[in-house]
């Protein structure tokens, strides 16, 4: 991704979220917690995680986007994970019963193999296990 074409996450470029240290990472982004950030023109509420081998990324909103916000946060993600040495990353996309469903996302989650999955009984996700 050249700079000028990368989509911002909070104001920062991939690159220079990479170059964060880790210690700042766990303690505002890997938190368990939910959080609201801008990701291009998509504000996201979602939540990640870190294990000893595997990144978790919950999104549970996605308001706004369509130029690329989820491919972003694939790439990042992986990118995370494997400067991490971690060994997957287990995608949560709670975008299977909206409101106002965003087709287009739904078509990109198949894409890339997501598959439906029921959340602890109840919920129903957009899942995918990526193993690095």
């Amino acid at each position: 991704m050249s700079s000028t074409r990368s989509i911002l996450i909070e104001g920062f470029t991939p690159e220079e979220i990479l170059t964060l240290p880790d210690d700042y990472a766990d303690q505002h982004v890997l938190t368990g917690k939910p959080l609201v950030f801008r990701v291009g023109s998509a504000q996201i509420l979602g939540e990640f995680r870190r294990s000893d081998s595997r990144l978790t990324v919950e999104l549970a909103q996605i308001d706004g986007g369509g130029e690329g916000v989820l491919p972003a946060l694939w790439i990042l993600a992986e990118r995370y994970a494997r400067r991490r040495h971690l060994a997957e990353v287990e995608w949560i996309v709670h975008a299977v019963s909206c409101a106002r469903p965003n087709l287009k996302l739904r078509r990109v989650l198949e894409r890339r193999g997501f598959e439906i999955r029921t959340l602890d009984g109840r919920a129903q996700i957009y899942y995918r296990l990526l193993k690095l």
